[in-house]
């Protein structure tokens, strides 16, 4: 059976790295889950690849998308089982590398069988998203369903929306439709994660919002400025950046926020995965150590 290995971490803890160097080893390509770096627009704040690293194996579902299209984990799904069924006709092994955590479900267990949206409803709650903000829903959201809110990125407005939505039209928590039984993959799954301590992670974030300074951020957040109300752009990096060109903050504190809501980010995340023990958590040092983990699982695999 083919193998997928994913490779998992915190935001700026090294996974791109790390991916490139085994696919490079496994003679495989590497398949994108950050559900950011699928738009082609957003490059600089999504920490792209470089084009250096791009060269050493090949990547996919990477900038395959635009701002202006409305881009679903649904649809990331299907089209990430198509690149891994074409990859594995040519190689027994492919690595998915990426932060994106229900990118990452999805592509290994499946999508949850969620009921449809109700037109009126979906309606009614982007009205209240627009003029109330994220946080007014996000508090009837934590009334009603406090598992989904300890564990949902606060600040991604269309994912509050969405475990309110489904709240309120079946009358159960978004949690309780999560978990059901989902088809078998065709492919067997080897989850490596990437670690580091917390202050060394953290400095690493704040290094890395000042390169992408450097690299032209705020003129690449400009650039999309017109794009603000599309899911894509609800990210950190670019709106708090929105939120200085409008004039509700100053530079200053728009980067400071970014340092703090790009932290917060890997915290969430890593919480998100504290839950999953299929994970093997490795020093982001010891690549030695996760080489011969991922060789060793294979092998078992094979026999």
């Amino acid at each position: 059976m083919k193998s997928l290995v994913v490779v998992l971490g915190a935001t700026g803890v090294g996974k791109t790295s790390v991916s490139i160097r085994l696919a490079r080893d496994l003679g495989c390509g590497v398949v994108n889950a950050d559900s950011r770096q699928c738009f082609r627009e957003m490059r600089i704040g999504t920490a792209y690849p470089s084009e250096e690293e791009l060269a050493v194996a090949p990547h996919h579902l990477l900038g395959h998308r635009s701002v202006d299209e409305r881009y679903s984990c649904g649809q990331y799904e299907q089209d990430a089982l198509a690149v891994l069924e074409e990859l594995f006709e040519r190689s027994d092994s492919a690595v998915l590398c990426g932060g994106s955590m229900l990118y990452v479900d999805a592509v290994c267990r499946g999508m949850d069988d969620l009921p449809e949206p109700d037109p009126t409803l979906r309606h009614s709650l982007s009205e209240r998203l627009a003029a109330e903000g994220v946080d007014a829903l996000g508090a009837e959201l934590a009334r009603l369903d406090p598992t989904t809110w300890e564990r949902i990125d606060r600040q991604n407005g269309a994912r509050v929306l969405r475990a309110l939505e489904v709240c309120l039209q079946t009358g159960k928590p978004y949690s309780s439709w999560l978990g059901r039984p989902k088809p078998e993959r065709p492919f067997r799954v080897v989850k490596v994660g990437i670690s580091r301590d917390w202050e060394e992670l953290c400095a690493r974030i704040n290094s890395r919002v000042e390169i992408m300074l450097e690299a032209g951020l705020e003129a690449e957040a400009r650039g999309l400025w017109a794009y603000e109300g599309n899911p894509a752009l609800r990210t950190v990096g670019y709106t708090e950046f929105f939120s200085y060109f409008a004039g509700r903050i100053s530079r200053d504190a728009a980067v400071e926020r970014i340092r703090i809501n790009t932290r917060r980010y890997a915290k969430r995340q890593l919480r998100w995965w504290a839950r999953d023990d299929e994970i093997r958590w490795f020093d982001a040092d010891d690549y030695a150590g996760l080489q011969a983990y991922v060789a060793s699982q294979l092998v078992a695999q094979e026999n």
